[in-house]
């Protein structure tokens, strides 16, 4: 019996807070200003409790560029970009779309003092080749580049 009434004290609360956070504008003014809204979580007494939910602080982007998009097989192309919001050292990979997936190449960089990297990579087979840059984390991605191997 008591493990009913709890139930219900549970879901009454949550409904009170739900509506309490509808009626007052909260949850809309919350959003338009970006902070992250709380999530409820249960206390031990069974009582909601709001914790913020944890945002990331900071976006990171890559660019990529290749200086061919068509080579010959054996040739080799540089992909070059800048990186923001990524320290300088990180590791990036280079990824290609296979089987509608992406994966990781062992071609490497690292990110520079100034924010750019250089890419170096002989492609040894025939065809359309999708890569992207990526950091090893696999967090921040560029936009793909298509480049056509003969």
């Amino acid at each position: 019996m008591s493990e009913t009434r709890s139930r219900h004290a549970r879901a009454l609360a949550a409904g009170a807070l739900s509506a309490a956070l509808l009626s007052t504008g909260t949850a809309g003014a919350v959003a338009a200003t970006g902070t992250p809204t709380p999530k409820p979580s249960v206390t031990r007494t069974g009582m909601p409790s709001m914790k913020p939910s944890r945002m990331p602080t900071a976006m990171g982007s890559i660019t990529v560029s290749a200086n061919r998009k068509a080579v010959k097989v054996g040739n080799t192309v540089v992909f070059t970009g800048r990186v923001r919001g990524i320290k300088a050292g990180s590791a990036l990979v280079l990824q290609r779309m296979r089987n509608g997936k992406w994966t990781t190449l062992r071609t490497t960089a690292a990110v520079n003092k100034n924010g750019t990297y250089t890419i170096r990579r002989t492609f040894t087979n025939k065809g359309t080749e999708q890569v992207r840059v990526a950091t090893k984390s696999g967090t921040f991605h560029s936009s793909p580049v298509t480049v056509k191997v003969s």
